[in-house]
């Protein structure tokens, strides 16, 4: 009984229901107004040539690749130049190092005041 009552339901009047609903969704997919498209101006995209493409071509290079004596001399020359800042000294030299420990600690709560809007006019004459 139940195989008869799906056969109904299914068959006849089901069948009709399902392909007119395909056809209510393929003709809302297929609407041609344009108004709202983005324009394809300035858009390099995929380009059908009529052939496959070559993948046996090797493809052309941006730039001319170094050989292993100009890698080697580039780095060299910036060993050497690295070298050369180390020997002048080229670190920061601290003064006074609790001083900078106090400047940090200071520092920070007062951004955090100016940050949160709850900053001092005797310290920042900005401050409103």
């Amino acid at each position: 009984m139940t195989i008869n009552i799906g056969k109904n339901v299914f068959s006849g009047t089901g069948r009709f229901c399902r392909m007119a609903l395909v056809l209510l969704a393929m003709a809302g997919c297929t609407s041609s107004n344009m108004e709202g498209a983005a324009p394809a101006t300035g858009l390099v995209g995929a380009k059908d040539t009529g052939s496959y493409p070559n993948l046996n071509i090797r493809p052309q290079v941006a730039a001319e690749q170094f050989t292993d004596e100009e890698k080697n001399a580039k780095l060299a020359q910036l060993k050497a130049e690295e070298q050369s800042q180390a020997a002048k000294g080229g670190g920061v030299k601290v003064a006074d190092q609790a001083a900078l420990d106090q400047l940090a600690k200071k520092h920070g709560a007062e951004a955090l005041k100016q940050i949160e809007g709850k900053c001092d006019p005797a310290l920042d004459p900005n401050c409103k």
